[in-house]
């Protein structure tokens, strides 16, 4: 298969970047986009060219590195996969096609497709570690949960915190990663001494990062490789309306 690329170049997140032309040709149909960027760039170093810089790390959609956003969707075509799950069979022999780093204030670009996404980071870092003492591993009886919190938790949990949720929001909004943050640990008995403390700080330290706000798009659960519900981001609200007042009377 052969196919014209569209690929953003751009040396840092001060410098100007531009989009440069490339071709793919003889890509097995059967390779991966990484796969196949991997063989455009191994073509681009026998040239003494530059290579393209792209992130990857499991390429087993796992860790959520492959920030891409291929024809202007986060992670390409299709639904409930990363970057490095999209295969090229999806596209047609000939095909152009136009790969773009995740755009987001809080996603600096560090070069060409590699964008930093510490800032995801920071928010958990704001949530802090549940103070339960775990020990060793415990029964899994030893503390009774309902199957539906379990599920909703399990739900959540799956988050990768890959960042196509915030490249595919007009608003750059962060709020269904956090949502998914706060919900997995405030569904569980382990995660209620910190719930209010945990919400306020992640909410908090989002806004400060320059992640915008949710307006019900929905673009986020649409590109969401874990396939999460955006209604969590509902639980999120509720979860800190609720943290707020508590702590706004405390202080009163």
């Amino acid at each position: 298969m052969n196919f014209k690329l569209k690929v953003w170049r751009q040396n840092g997140s001060s410098a100007l970047g531009e989009f440069t032309g490339y071709e793919a040709k003889d890509i097995p149909e059967e390779a991966s986009f990484l796969e196949m960027l991997d063989i455009v760039n191994e073509e681009l170093i026998e040239r003494k060219e530059e290579p393209v810089a792209f992130d990857s790390d499991c390429r087993e959609g796992i860790c959520g590195m492959c920030s891409l956003v291929i024809n202007g969707i986060p992670h390409g075509p299709g639904k409930a996969k990363t970057t490095c799950q999209l295969y090229m069979r999806r596209f047609k022999n000939g095909d152009t096609i136009w790969v773009e780093p995740f755009r987001a204030a809080a996603f600096p670009i560090v070069r060409d497709l590699v964008v930093d996404r510490s800032a995801f980071d920071h928010v958990i870092e704001a949530g802090g570690y549940i103070p339960v003492r775990t020990g060793s591993a415990p029964d899994a009886n030893a503390i009774p949960i309902a199957k539906t919190a379990a599920d909703l938790a399990m739900e959540a949990a799956a988050c990768i915190g890959c960042g196509a949720c915030v490249a595919a929001c007009p608003n750059s909004s962060a709020m269904l990663f956090v949502a998914a943050k706060v919900s997995h640990l405030g569904l569980l008995p382990q995660g209620q001494a910190d719930r209010g403390r945990r919400v306020l700080g992640m909410v908090r330290k989002m806004d400060e990062l320059r992640f915008g706000n949710c307006t019900n798009h929905y673009e986020c659960e649409a590109v969401c490789p874990a396939e999460i519900s955006a209604t969590f981001i509902s639980r999120l609200n509720r979860e800190y309306m609720a943290a707020a007042t508590a702590d706004a009377l405390a202080v009163g």
